[in-house]
């Protein structure tokens, strides 16, 4: 039996021609887990988590398209479906199925829509401040969204990412955005989450075209649809002081055919970075209890 790694091994596969990394913490004669982290984010975001349940899981974390060491994208593809393109690609490569899915933000989303799709590939789904349905004025009105769309990459073309004179500096930028995280936490996050730049100054590792929302997605009643086919139990946390418009938010609990939800307190929207320890728990007692 392959023993578990304290620290985990770099790989790489390829989905749709692009070069994309995951992480993977041994132990591969167990079960496998996948972290799915959220839009901007990097999948040394799991590590704390990931050192709870290595022993007992083949814990495989990746770095979605355009974001920590994957390639980005031509043509600025980053809708939801790329996304389960390739989460589908690495499940299937590295035979993980049946697996349990632990994801976050727009992993979350992303997790249940492969959840949906594949419920025979999954053993248990954990979502923390998924991404739910945003209410859009404009929904109706197509020459408006894609104008938008339009704009938006138009902006985006000539955006410069952020440089920051030292590694010192992004990680007090880090700590700003989320007072939440241990000094710790924010220097780990900042490290493994920023390249250095040529010139000597550093900047995060996503692709700025992530932040292209695209005019045409899943469709919220197709959306409704996948989530009455995820057959395996499923458990929800949100955050008190999380995000609005959260999957369990707004009346979604009743698509999930077998689901629990968990409010965490004195988080805001990465509650497993906020609250470790309650997260860990209550992702325990889910799997132990089921």
């Amino acid at each position: 039996m392959n023993e578990y790694s304290e620290n985990p091994t770099s790989h790489s596969y390829f989905s749709q021609r692009l070069r994309l990394h995951f992480l993977d913490w041994g132990n591969n004669d167990s079960r496998g887990m996948l972290l799915v982290h959220g839009i901007q984010d990097h999948c040394r975001s799991w590590d704390w988590l990931a050192q709870s349940f290595r022993s007992r899981y083949h814990v495989v974390a990746p770095d979605l398209r355009g974001h920590g060491d994957s390639e980005w994208s031509k043509g600025a593809t980053y809708s939801r479906l790329e996304y389960v393109y390739d989460l589908a690609q690495l499940v299937k490569q590295q035979e993980l199925n049946p697996v349990t899915v632990v994801s976050h933000s727009l992993g979350g989303t992303i997790a249940s829509i492969y959840a949906g799709l594949y419920p025979e590939n999954i053993e248990k789904l954990i979502i923390i401040e998924g991404i739910g349905f945003y209410p859009r004025s404009d929904a109706n009105q197509p020459a408006a969204l894609i104008r938008d769309w339009i704009s938006t990459n138009h902006q985006l073309a000539g955006r410069i990412p952020k440089r920051y004179v030292t590694q010192e500096d992004a990680y007090l930028r880090m700590q700003k955005t989320n007072p939440h995280l241990s000094p710790g936490q924010a220097r780990h996050l900042t490290q493994n989450g920023s390249n250095r730049n040529e010139d000597g100054t550093y900047s995060w590792k996503f692709d700025n075209y992530t932040r292209s929302r695209t005019p045409y997605d899943v469709p919220e009643k197709d959306m409704q649809q996948l989530w009455r086919r995820i057959d395996c139990s499923v458990l929800i946390i949100n955050s008190k002081q999380g995000y609005p418009n959260r999957i369990g938010q707004n009346g979604t609990l009743k698509y999930f055919s077998d689901v629990r939800l968990i409010e965490i307190d004195k988080a805001g929207h990465w509650t497993h970075h906020d609250q470790l320890r309650q997260v860990i728990d209550a992702v325990d007692s889910f799997l132990i209890e089921h």
